[in-house]
């Protein structure tokens, strides 16, 4: 009997425990990321983020270093309701004026720590690793837009890192096509995109500008700008 109840005891410890594990790893924002976004064509950069997580109060964000480098707390009403969606950009200073080892030095590479308090006092947590590793701007190829009703971007495949950057392995993962109001994410195979005609219809004639981003697995993207003449 003795033996019984012991197992009894290790039992609900145990369940104890393992529901203790289950409550804080729920306690976990469902997205936490940071990266680098470079446009090529004006040669600026800076570093954005997005995260997603249910009633936080409270957040730090931690660099590598230990250093906090962001912080942010709801008072009033959002201290009683909380938040869930966070996204933003930092400033984008041109190259020119900003050099690019001093701009890379600000945010190092490795394992940045998200961490904050829900509106019931629970620890939230998350984290995301920043690379160096930026893709060049996709090359761009002449635009097909032979009446009002066509309209096909073109691109080549991006396979390196910009000339005087960090030389690291890239993955491409997708490419991102945006016209004026239209946005498409495309896998990484893809170098054009036909435009619906509904939507090229729509644009006013005249010089219209349009971008192509390329993403890297890491998160990190770049733009590449161009324009072409609306029919």
């Amino acid at each position: 009997m003795k033996s019984q109840a012991a197992m009894l005891r290790i039992f609900v410890l145990g369940t104890i425990a393992l529901s203790m594990v289950v409550s804080v790893r729920a306690a976990e924002f469902s997205i936490a990321q940071i990266y680098i976004e470079y446009n090529s064509t004006p040669r600026d950069l800076g570093y954005h983020v997005s995260l997603d997580g249910e009633d936080w109060r409270s957040l730090s964000i931690i660099n590598p270093r230990g250093k906090i480098i962001f912080e942010v707390k709801g008072k009033a009403a959002y201290k009683d309701l909380g938040m869930t969606e966070l996204f933003f950009e930092g400033a984008e200073p041109a190259l020119a004026d900003f050099p690019l080892d001093d701009l890379l030095d600000l945010f190092p590479e490795g394992v940045y720590k998200f961490v904050g308090t829900t509106v019931d006092g629970e620890r939230i947590s998350g984290q995301d690793t920043l690379t160096h590793a930026v893709p060049s701007g996709p090359m761009l190829l002449p635009v097909d837009h032979p009446d009002a009703n066509t309209l096909v971007i073109k691109w080549q495949p991006v396979v390196a890192t910009p000339a005087g950057f960090p030389v690291r392995k890239l993955e491409i993962v997708g490419y991102q096509v945006i016209v004026s109001k239209f946005l498409i994410t495309l896998p990484a195979s893809a170098t054009s995109v036909t435009v619906p005609k509904e939507f090229v219809q729509s644009l006013a004639p005249g010089v219209q500008l349009y971008e192509i981003l390329a993403i890297d697995v890491s998160g990190n993207q770049t733009i590449s700008e161009g324009s072409f003449n609306k029919k």
